[in-house]
Formats: C-alpha cells, structure tokens, sequence
C-alpha cells in the first residue's frame, strides 16, 4: 500500500510542533477574558447558503463543500463571524449586551498553499456585539495587540493599520460610483498592493471610468490624518453628512486607541478596505513592520450581517487572528525558540531501587499542587533517568535516594544550570511554588 501523507495544506502537529500553538492559544485566552470576554464554539460544518451573499465571491470560492445524504449543501468553515451572527441571531432578545465573544476554532479554506497561507489552520476570532460606540471598535484592536505584546512582540515588531469602510464609500459616492460599482471599487483597492499600479490603473478605468481617477484617490487615502483627508477632498467633491460622519467615526477610534495608551502602535491607514462583504465601517489589519509576512490578523465593523440573517440589526465589530503568520513572525524574531519558552515540567526520579512508591507518591503530590511532574514507569538507573528528564525538556529533576529518604527530604536539581539544592519533601509538596519559582510563559 501506497504511503498516505497528510493532505496538502494541512499540517501533523506533533507535541513539539504543537507546544509552540498552545503558547500562542495561552496569550489569546489571557488577553480574551482580561478584557471581558467569553469563549464559545459553533459547528465544524455549516449550511452553504450561510455564506453566499454574505461573505463575498473570493471566500465562497474557496470553501470546501460537500453534499449530505439528504442532498443538503454543506460547507467546512472557512470564518467565524457568519456562524457568530447565525448563533446571536438565534437567540438575541435573550443575551445580555454588549455580548463579548471569542472563540479559537480550527478553519478551511480551498486556496493555494504558499507561505503564511494554508488550507486548514487556527484562528482567533474577538467580536462586541450590541455596541455602537467607536470604542467597541478600539478595544477590540486592543485586545489584539495586548495578546502580541504578551507573546513578545513590541511597537518596532509590528504595526494596527486603522481604516473605514464608511470613509471611502463617502468618497466614492461623492464621485457618483454607488451600488454594485462600490464593491467593484473595494475589491479593486484591497488589490492595491498585489498588482502593478499601471495594471490596476487599467482595470479601475475598464471598470469605473473617469468618474474618479484611481491616482487620486489612493493619494486622497494615504492621507495622514482625518482631517487632511476631509480637507483635500473638500476641494474636489461635494461634501455630505454622511462623508462627514464616517470622519468623525474614524477620528474617535484613534482617540480612544491613544486613550488606551496604544497609539505607538496604531497609524491610520485608509489603504485598508478589506475584501469581505460584510463590512461596513472602520477596518483595521495589523502588518509585520519587516514586511516579511502577510497580514497578521484583519477585521472590522459589521452593522448588517445580523439583518442579513433575518433577525433585527445590531452594531458589531472583531477581527480573526491566524495562526500560521503570528508563528513565522515569532520565529523570526526568536520569540518561538526553545530557550523563549522555559518548560514548567518536572522530572521525580529515584536513586535507589524499591523507592517506586515514594517516586509516584510525591508525582501525585506534585500534580495535585498543580505542577507538571514526570517519572519513569520502570526502574532504571539515575544516569538514564536524568538523560530522560533532559530529552522531555523538564526544568528540574527531584531526586529521591535511601539517604535522603531516611531525613524526609529531597534533592532538587536545575538542570540548565545544574544547580542543585536539598529540600524537606513535606514542604516541596505544601509550597512548590517556592522551591521552582517558574516564570510565567
């Protein structure tokens, strides 16, 4: 029989591939619930119509579909936020608001593999729902810089590039592109960085026309500043309330990200329109300032999705956060290395035969202080049970021989430093904390 690999796109996470992910799903969950919010999960699988019109032709072309024995249309998750709305919608008159969710599913998508980029991987997803305030949408950016700042990552490493959907589809109005011309529009600028300008130049004009030129709107959105942008504007189109508004809107997200005492981290950036239907105000994605890698995580405001499900309206915003690009922006910097996650595991071992008893005694003590403790099933000698302890990455070894026994007490060995220190074996099991004094990973 032929050799089965696992499929393309896909990865096998052994335990060593695996550690470095659940450090990365440590930080997501303490960032999550430090800021308020609760972890959910929706089905794997969901109804294919939950996703057409809903989240734009490029994503529904990527799922991965399947048909049930009852010819129903299925598809595997390729996001979060349809099967969010679907489950608030279901049950909004009995949820208390805002409602403030996470969740850190396993996601599909039918594209190509390339770096950074994969067909099955772990996502991320923060969402607010029932709040209109800009501030949702900043805390929401907060949270997610918060989990990279817990993983290492500084200012100098990467960067939240902040937007508004509503913003450019003020301006875009203003020049009389409106309906089906405006997601024309969108999908074209989110291209803005992956075609050359004279191509993309091209297809605007084969799209749109003249009614504006491509050349300057994209000047108009490398404005620095809200203001800025409203002033050059001014002097070409027709100003409306609702252009006027979506400013004011954009310029309170950036007050309250410098408010939350993240500004060195956030640069407004109205390049950014993301390509998903749904959205319908300010957006944000955060970029590897070594522009080295793909966008770390993208998301934003989406008023309508609950509407579009058939249920009331309700203000939202949340972002998805992969995997896959966090992990090579860590590794690059050092931040995924063996020696950047110190191990909290101890090793017991035994010295002297017929100490097996004591040996599991003090395992189970251990654990049940919440240490992780290791041993070795059978008898083996102390040379190849601390060459064990060293190969399963334990920080320290408690060793138990008949001498010590005798004393109640217990050897303690560092094995990074070799270190080594005697401790009464009552007193490990009361207070580990102050024997090991890990530091938090």
């Amino acid at each position: 029989m032929a050799k089965i690999s696992a499929v393309k796109g896909t990865r096998d996470l052994y335990p060593e591939l695996f550690r470095p992910i659940r450090r990365i799903f440590d930080a997501w969950r303490r960032a999550s619930e430090l800021h308020g919010f609760e972890e959910f999960e929706s089905p794997t699988l969901e109804y294919l119509d939950l996703y057409r019109e809903k989240s734009g032709d490029e994503l529904v072309g990527q799922l991965y579909r399947l048909t049930d024995a009852g010819g129903r249309e299925l598809a595997l998750r390729p996001e979060m936020t349809p099967s969010l709305a679907r489950m608030v919608a279901a049950k909004i008159n009995a949820l208390a608001k805002p409602i403030k969710w996470y969740c850190m599913p396993k996601l599909f998508r039918g594209e190509n593999v390339q770096r950074g980029r994969l067909r099955e991987f772990f996502q991320w997803n923060v969402d607010v729902i029932g709040a209109e305030s800009p501030v949702a949408d900043a805390e929401v950016i907060l949270v997610g810089i918060e989990a990279l700042r817990d993983l290492g990552l500084t200012a100098s490493h990467f960067s939240a590039h902040v937007s508004n959907r509503r913003l450019i589809a003020g301006i875009l109005a203003a020049a009389r592109i409106e309906g089906a011309d405006q997601a024309t529009a969108y999908a074209l600028l989110d291209k803005a960085g992956k075609m050359k300008p004279e191509d993309l130049a091209a297809k605007w004009n084969e799209k749109l026309g003249d009614r504006l030129q491509l050349e300057r709107l994209l000047e108009w959105m490398s404005a620095e500043s809200v203001d800025r942008l409203i002033e050059s504007v001014r002097g070409s189109l027709e100003m409306t309330e609702e252009l006027e508004s979506a400013g004011r809107q954009t310029s309170e997200v950036m007050a309250a990200l410098a408010s939350f005492g993240v500004e060195d981290f956030c640069r407004l950036d109205l390049k950014i329109v993301r390509g998903l239907a749904y959205y319908t105000g300010p957006v944000f994605e955060f970029f590897d300032k070594s522009q080295n890698e793909r966008a770390i995580c993208g998301g934003g405001r989406y008023d309508d999705l609950l509407g579009k499900l058939g249920k009331q309206k309700e203000p939202a915003v949340g972002f998805g956060m992969g995997d896959v690009v966090l992990s090579l922006l860590l590794e690059e910097n050092g931040l995924l290395s063996p020696a950047s996650m110190s191990s909290r595991m101890v090793f017991v071992a035994d010295a002297s035969a017929g100490l097996r008893q004591d040996v599991q005694r003090v395992v189970a003590g251990l654990r049940r202080a919440g240490v992780q403790a290791e041993f070795n099933y059978g008898e083996q000698a102390l040379g190849k049970q601390l060459k064990q302890a060293d190969k399963r990455g334990a920080a320290a070894v408690v060793i138990l021989g008949d001498e010590t026994r005798e004393r109640g007490v217990c050897q303690v060995k560092r094995l990074a430093s070799g270190e080594t220190k005697e401790v009464a074996v009552d007193a490990l099991l009361a207070d580990p904390a102050s024997t090991f004094q890990f530091d938090r990973t």
